[in-house]
């Protein structure tokens, strides 16, 4: 999938509000245009030689394939389970889903270098036995997620110190050993060969990476000279364009070129990595005030126009910003209007305690919006719309809540994940959506929930994502121990140079 590409495109067209009493130029926002329109012959897949070779000398792709999954850690025995056998009590059924996603979580690793699996897709044969497709492919994101998780899972008694130091030395001498651009990572690498994939480096994927490394050295002492010198390696001035003071989605090898797309809306995963950027000191903190609370009232396309829109000054940046309102509720918009996009940062940084005026207030929010347009608008009984697999067909696809974003996605699929991003603002919602998704339709398996249903059909998506299992996983962790990821990563100094900046500002002042 292309990480944050949405959120990239954002921009495209239509310039955010400009800081230091510029005022913003007007703008249009227009159909998002395709990579292969702005950069033709721009090819993102590399044909891995070596694990070519070791597909021909077994028999080809198809012939490969039931080796490619016995270098797996694991594999299901049931495709679904018992809903009798989950607990009654909340807290029992959280652990539960914890205890068994993060089984997931390490059955879906390569046993030889440690790295995750981008997917699984699983189906009953014939003779009831489980089968499945690996994506034996992963990413910095899912690589910085999965380090994360197994922190939590030592953080919730499920893997003792020694092993999970020892899971994360091999992970780490993994992405040691593969091959980079200016000290980053490539977007895809083949978890056979661990050869890259992608001609592309991109911004998110490198920043969920970083974070993996911030938790890690804040968690594990042994490891923290070893992950400080990783992050260390590397600069964000490299996405960065001091002309228009944003981050660019990232960059391709080949050709050679900056990516056309920049990250301009703040309320979006990228929002993360651009504190990452600055509390590194690679790129200045005027960057997090470049970014776009609202797009200008005479950027035609949006979902709706800005409302309250007034200068502020914030950190000793002046900018303009607004709001959006549905149903009596106030938001600083994303792009899609996902759970994705505004919560994901929030697995590592506790918004609600660090900048509960803006990004906190929003969160919570945006989640309340979920609920009552789930029900209201879509009479779905469950909710939680992001981006997921698509029940009934083999692919990816972006949900969201219209109204929260400034484009908007369709609404589709809900998917587990999204819901338990809302364990922060929204615990007790939260948690019974999940029950009502286990209760509901067939999609807990042996690793906990599918990826996502179709309310409307009860359409299951059985596949287990590397990034949204790792998402549900953490979000339950902090549910569970009291935050603890979060305040793991808040001790960073990274992050501690950055959390007075985001404490400061007011969305709705």
């Amino acid at each position: 999938m292309a990480f944050g590409l949405a959120a990239a495109i954002s921009t495209a067209g239509c310039t955010a509000p400009r800081v230091h009493r510029v005022k913003p130029p007007a703008c249009t926002i227009g159909p998002p245009r395709s990579l292969a329109q702005l950069l033709p012959g721009v090819a993102e897949r590399v044909i891995p030689p070596k694990k070519k070779a070791w597909e021909q000398g077994l028999g080809g792709e198809e012939a490969a394939r039931p080796h490619v999954r016995a270098r797996l850690s694991g594999w299901p025995r049931r495709f679904l389970v018992n809903r009798g056998e989950l607990p009654a009590d909340d807290g029992g059924f959280a652990r539960r889903l914890a205890s068994d996603t993060w089984r997931g979580l390490e059955a879906f690793t390569d046993r030889e270098n440690g790295l995750p699996v981008d997917h699984v897709r699983l189906a009953l044969n014939p003779s009831g036995a489980v089968e499945g497709l690996v994506g034996d492919y992963a990413s910095g994101a899912t690589i910085g997620l999965h380090l994360i998780a197994i922190v939590a899972a030592y953080d919730l008694g499920l893997l003792a110190r020694a092993d999970a130091i020892a899971r994360t030395g091999k992970i780490l001498d993994t992405v040691d050993g593969l091959e980079t651009y200016a000290g980053f990572l490539y977007n895809f690498y083949d978890t056979t060969s661990r050869e890259r994939t992608s001609n592309f480096v991109s911004f998110v994927d490198a920043s969920w990476l970083t974070a993996g490394l911030i938790v890690v050295r804040g968690s594990f002492a042994e490891l923290g000279e070893r992950c400080g010198r990783m992050i260390a390696q590397t600069s964000y001035q490299f996405f960065y364009d001091p002309e228009r003071q944003e981050i660019s989605h990232g960059y391709y090898v080949d050709p050679g070129v900056r990516s056309p797309f920049y990250y301009g809306m703040l309320y979006t995963e990228a929002r993360l990595g651009s504190l990452i950027a600055i509390g590194k000191g690679d790129i200045p903190d005027v960057q997090w005030f470049r970014m776009a609370r609202t797009l200008p009232a005479d950027c035609p396309g949006q979902t709706q126009s800005p409302r309250g829109t007034r200068r502020r000054v914030v950190h000793g940046f002046e900018f303009s910003a607004g709001y959006y309102e549905w149903s009596g509720l106030r938001y600083v918009p994303s792009w899609g209007g996902s759970l994705f996009e505004a919560l994901m940062p929030a697995l590592v940084l506790d918004e609600a305690a660090h900048a509960p005026k803006s990004l906190g207030a929003n969160d919570t929010v945006h989640t309340v919006v979920q609920q009552r347009y789930a029900r209201e608008v879509l009479d779905y009984p469950v909710w939680g719309l992001s981006p997921s697999a698509s029940p009934g067909v083999d692919g990816y696809a972006e949900y969201g809540v219209k109204v929260l974003g400034v484009r908007g996605y369709e609404a589709g699929a809900v998917t587990p994940h999204a819901a338990a991003l809302a364990l922060g603002p929204a615990p007790e919602a939260a948690l019974a959506n999940l029950r009502r998704l286990a209760e509901r339709y067939d999609m807990y398996g042996e690793y906990g929930l599918y990826d996502a249903v179709d309310p409307r059909s009860g359409a299951v998506a059985s596949e287990y994502l590397a990034l949204d299992q790792a998402m549900l996983f953490i979000a339950l962790a902090n549910y569970l121990d009291d935050h603890a990821i979060q305040k793991r990563f808040a001790t960073d100094p990274i992050v501690q140079r950055v959390l007075p900046m985001i404490g400061e500002e007011n969305f709705f002042e």
